[in-house]
């Protein structure tokens, strides 16, 4: 499947038992794939990744995979800070038939840049399902730099970047780079909702969006129309989202957007500790964005 365009970022619902509640995730994926999504990614940063066990991941990937059937990309989640325990959540993405496996970059280990290659390479050898490296330095605490993108881009299955660091001229100098080896069909894909269209304008192919939960039908057409070449429409767009963009990180992501959820009467539920509930200012302000955007 094709990874162009809006992927969803994927909130994990939670039932009151704080189990995985897996008929609202399905219930979500629906509603996102009626909307024109082009992928769902389930078990990323935005599904509390962090606080899910690995079994409850790996059911995750099988339901993504059951309900997608086909539809839109169906990316799975399957980084770790163990290069062991990612290739065993990669093989298993594999082999339950997802399309893509999202790989983040060890976190808290902080591997040098060569450490970095070394691990996407151990998993571009050992598997065939094609991987997105994912890059987001305020949370790994590690950034891949350019020349190590480069080699990456190299490696067979190695297909696209999710790149969160907000620096653009980063951005400009990865597309000069792939260019420069012969690998355009390298995908670099914005990991930042309020920078994706700049991105895309800057030779970017889409984006993993957490606005996407919310506002589906807006965030897919404000991309559709940058990669269509429409920019002033994807402008008129990206600013009519913008203060949406900028609301759902007010507190730590995923909590605005399950909060959202919540105030639409969508599958959601709680955070996980250590994550708590939206402060009251926060919700207020969530709410009144959500309301000016019709969306309550």
């Amino acid at each position: 499947m094709k990874l162009e365009g809006t992927t969803v970022a994927m909130v994990t619902p939670f039932t009151r038992e704080d189990t995985v509640d897996e008929e609202g995730m399905r219930e979500n994926m629906n509603y996102l794939l009626e909307r024109g999504v082009n992928g769902l990614l389930a078990a990323g940063t935005t599904g509390e990744s962090a606080t899910i066990t690995h079994q409850e991941q790996k059911k995750m990937m099988e339901i993504l995979v059951d309900e997608v059937k086909g539809k839109a990309a169906a990316v799975a989640g399957a980084g770790s800070n163990s290069s062991k325990e990612a290739l065993d959540l990669v093989k298993y993405a594999e082999d339950v038939g997802a399309d893509y496996a999202l790989v983040i970059t060890p976190y808290y280990n902080k591997p040098q840049q060569h450490g970095l290659y070394e691990h996407y390479k151990m998993l571009s050898e050992s598997v065939d399902i094609p991987i997105i490296v994912y890059n987001v330095p305020s949370r790994t605490g590690t950034d891949i730099d350019v020349e190590t993108i480069g080699r990456v881009a190299q490696l067979d299955n190695i297909v696209a970047i999710k790149e969160a660091n907000p620096d653009l001229d980063k951005v400009s100098q990865t597309i000069h780079k792939l260019k420069s080896l012969g690998q355009e069909d390298f995908l670099v894909l914005s990991g930042n909702d309020n920078l994706t269209l700049p991105m895309i304008c800057q030779g970017c192919k889409g984006v993993i969006s957490v606005v996407g939960n919310v506002d589906p039908a807006r965030m897919s057409e404000m991309v559709n129309k940058a990669l269509e070449g429409d920019f002033k429409g994807a402008q008129d767009l990206h600013y009519e989202l913008y203060d949406l963009m900028k609301v759902l990180f007010v507190e730590s992501n995923p909590v605005p957007a399950k909060e959202a959820l919540n105030m639409m009467g969508r599958p959601s539920g709680h955070v996980r500790m250590p994550l708590a509930p939206l402060k009251k200012e926060s919700q207020d302000e969530l709410r009144k964005v959500l309301l000016d955007l019709q969306l309550i």
